[in-house]
């Protein structure tokens, strides 16, 4: 389970705080976009965005502490289910607003995003598992397995965060 848990926190933890961040840096792009994906007064936006990056914020550090883990893959499991709900409705209602998740992004919205967020729901879910009773007196698992559980990890981090990127660069050459 040790192995698990290393990939699933590198891979949530890492996806977790690019987003947060990249909503840090353009938060007014961030609040502005959220009354067009999911419908609200405009005054609702700003307090919704709060909460949700100070959300995004805490799973990197609460996966990485022991003790907290299993708290850290619940609070992202939680946010992929209402991310993947939003997304969901708006594709239903016709809205094909941009993606927000990764910063200032031309992408509309689509079913890929949908895909990409089951992903990272079935990581915070293994994540939770690999955190369970059964799991909590674990100590990491060896080195050498770490690193090749963390990179897995990093390298599909960096695979969801570029998604709209990787899918653009293949349909301008198709």
């Amino acid at each position: 389970m040790g192995y698990i848990y290393v990939g699933c926190a590198c891979l949530v933890g890492l996806v977790f705080a690019a987003s947060a961040i990249s909503k840090f840096r353009d938060f007014a792009g961030f609040v502005a976009s959220v009354p067009r994906l999911v419908p609200m007064p405009a005054r609702r936006a700003e307090p919704i965005a709060v909460v949700v990056v100070a959300a995004e914020t805490s799973v990197p550090v609460l996966v990485a502490i022991p003790a907290l883990r299993g708290v850290g893959f619940a609070i992202a499991g939680g946010l992929l289910i209402a991310f993947t709900a939003a997304i969901g409705t708006a594709l239903r209602r016709g809205r094909r607003s941009s993606c927000r998740c990764f910063g200032a992004s031309d992408a509309p919205l689509g079913v890929r995003h949908l895909a990409r967020n089951g992903m990272l729901l079935a990581a915070a879910l293994g994540g939770v598992l690999a955190s369970g009773p059964a799991a909590s007196g674990d100590v990491l698992p060896p080195m050498a397995g770490s690193a090749v559980a963390g990179v897995g990890g990093l390298v599909g981090a960096l695979l969801i965060i570029t998604l709209d990127d990787i899918v653009d660069l293949f349909a301008r050459n198709a």
